[in-house]
C-alpha cells in the first residue's frame, strides 16, 4: 500500500510542469524571418510563453515557430493604428506578469536571461530598458553611433508604445517603427546587451529601410505635438536626444553627408572596416531618402491647393 501511494504521488508530482526559468510573455513579430528566428527562439528556453506574431511570411517562418513551441498569431494590417507589437498587447491573453519584445533578429545571452531573472523580483520597477549590442554583416560595430537602447521588458498593463503618426499604411511597415515604449512607472537600465544582427542582407535592409523612410517622412512633415509623447530634447535621455539631433538636422543643407561624417568621422566608425563604412552610408542615404520624400509630399501638397483654388 506504502509502495502504491508512493508510486501515486511520484507519478503526481512528475505531471506538474517545472516553473520556467523566466516568467515573461515574449512577443516576436515577425514577417518571412526563417533566416534569423531559430537562432531567436532558442535563446528563449525556458520563457514562460511566446508569441510570434506573423504578417503572412511566404517562408519557412511559420514552421520553425511551431517547432520551437512558439505561439503562431496572424497580422492582417489594414492601416492605421495600432500596429503590429501594440496590438499584440491589446489583443493576446498573455498568461505572465512581465512582457518582453524581441526582433526574430536579436538573440537573449545567458548573461542578460541571468540578470532580467534578477530583475524581475525587484518590486519598485515597472520596466527596463535593454541595451542592444549590433551585429552587421558578421561584424560587432563598437563605433560608428550605432549603439542604442530599447524599453523592451515592462509590467503587463504598464507600457504601450507612442502613436506619432495616426495616418499610416502598408507602405510604412505594419509595424512600430521609431515609435518607443512609454511606461507608466519607474524603469531602470540593465548592465548586459542584446545581440542584434541587424543586416544578413543588404537587399532586406534597403526593402525595409524604404518602408521606414515612408513613414518617417510623414512623421518629419508634421509638427512635434501631443502624438510624440517621447519629446524631443538635446539633454534627455538617448531616445531624446536621437530625436532632437534628426528633427534639427534635416533642417540643414547637405545634412546626409554631415551624418555620415559625424558616424563615421567623428563617432570613428572608420574603426569597425568596411561594415562600418557602409552602416554609415546606408545611415545616410535613408536620411537622404526621407528628405526627398519630404520634398515629394510637399509638392504633392501644393499641388492639391493649386487644384483647389482652381
Amino acid at each position: 500500500m506504502d509502495l502504491i501511494e508512493t508510486k501515486s504521488e511520484t507519478e503526481a508530482s512528475n505531471s506538474v510542469p517545472p516553473a520556467p526559468v523566466l516568467p515573461v510573455s515574449v512577443i516576436v513579430p515577425v514577417r518571412n524571418e526563417a533566416r534569423n528566428l531559430s537562432r531567436c527562439l532558442q535563446s528563449l528556453a525556458g520563457a514562460g510563453e511566446v508569441y510570434v506574431i506573423d504578417s503572412q511570411s511566404t517562408d519557412e517562418t511559420v514552421a520553425l515557430a511551431e517547432a520551437h513551441g512558439a505561439k503562431v498569431i496572424q497580422f492582417y494590417y489594414s492601416g492605421g493604428w495600432p500596429k503590429k507589437r501594440q496590438w499584440a498587447l491589446d489583443t493576446l491573453p498573455l498568461a505572465c506578469d512581465w512582457v518582453l519584445l524581441l526582433d526574430a533578429d536579436e538573440v537573449m545571452t545567458p548573461e542578460l536571461l541571468e540578470e532580467i531573472r534578477r530583475a524581475l523580483k525587484n518590486p519598485e520597477m515597472d520596466g527596463y530598458a535593454i541595451r542592444l549590442q549590433m551585429y552587421f554583416l558578421g561584424r560587432i560595430l563598437r563605433h560608428c553611433d550605432a549603439s542604442f537602447w530599447k524599453l523592451s521588458l515592462f509590467r503587463k498593463g504598464r507600457g504601450r508604445f507612442e502613436c506619432r503618426l495616426k495616418d499610416q499604411d502598408g507602405s510604412m511597415a505594419d509595424i512600430e517603427i521609431h515609435e518607443h515604449v512609454v511606461v507608466d512607472g519607474p524603469t531602470a537600465e540593465l548592465r548586459n546587451s542584446l545581440v542584434h544582427h541587424n543586416a544578413d542582407s543588404l537587399s532586406r535592409y534597403i526593402l525595409k529601410h524604404n518602408e521606414y523612410s515612408n513613414w518617417e517622412a510623414r512623421v518629419l512633415l508634421q509638427p512635434e505635438g501631443d502624438s510624440e509623447e517621447v519629446k524631443a530634447n538635446l539633454f534627455g535621455k538617448q531616445a531624446q536626444r536621437r530625436r532632437w539631433l534628426k528633427r534639427n538636422l534635416y533642417r540643414l543643407p547637405g545634412s546626409p553627408v554631415l551624418l555620415f561624417l559625424y558616424r563615421y568621422i567623428f563617432r570613428l566608425g572608420f574603426l569597425d572596416g568596411v561594415p562600418g563604412l557602409i552602416y554609415c552610408a546606408f545611415q545616410a542615404v535613408q536620411m537622404f531618402h526621407s528628405k526627398a520624400k519630404i520634398y515629394e509630399l510637399k509638392h504633392e501638397l501644393r499641388r492639391e491647393l493649386k487644384t483647389g483654388r482652381n
